[in-house]
């Protein structure tokens, strides 16, 4: 079993295909035998994944600093709820807890933690796969931003490539299981 961390909105978007998404992203790791790691909400996206997975039998660890928890944003029906006391001890957290890392839509915070956390991929601080669930092709700018880097120059294609990115979650999980069984050899 792999634990996937997953960085998405603690707000439900305008589409609904975007909750969908979550849903389904969360049945999926579960019937996969994998374990999700992810912020400890229990509000918009974050709670509809956590509560998906919890559905369909699987183990959620969610990692929220005490603010957060203060401000009764936390989901107290985990498996396990972490506690940190600020946001840097919060990504630090999910990362070490985390096997792959997975951005579904979400604003500027989970921007930062998928571009982090690909970032510290590329300065050799892991080699855990990560990948976009491009949903309702919210992601489609971005990929195209990031292809247009490339183009320019300023990105290589190799650092392009080990960002995989499926528009299905049973298709972006397996890209990512093929990561992890080819680094676990």
């Amino acid at each position: 079993m792999s634990r996937f961390c997953v960085y998405l909105g603690s707000r439900e978007g305008r589409d609904p295909g975007f909750l969908a998404a979550a849903r389904a992203l969360g049945a999926t790791l579960a019937r996969r035998g994998h374990s999700l790691v992810y912020g400890g909400a229990r509000v918009g996206m974050m709670g509809a994944l956590a509560d998906s997975v919890m559905a369909a039998g699987g183990e959620v660890t969610g990692v929220m600093p005490d603010h957060l928890v203060e401000r009764e944003q936390a989901h107290h029906g985990l498996t396990r709820l972490i506690r940190v006391r600020n946001m840097h001890e919060r990504k630090a957290s999910m990362a070490a807890h985390s096997d792959a890392f997975i951005a579904l839509p979400g604003g500027i915070g989970t921007l930062e933690e998928l571009f982090e956390a690909w970032t510290w991929q590329y300065l050799g601080l892991h080699d855990k796969p990560i990948g976009v669930l491009d949903a309702d092709g919210f992601y489609a700018p971005l990929l195209a931003f990031l292809d247009a880097t490339v183009d320019h120059g300023f990105l290589d294609p190799r650092t392009r490539a080990n960002l995989i990115d499926a528009t299905s979650p049973e298709a972006l999980i397996e890209a990512l299981e093929a990561r992890l069984d080819a680094a676990r050899r």
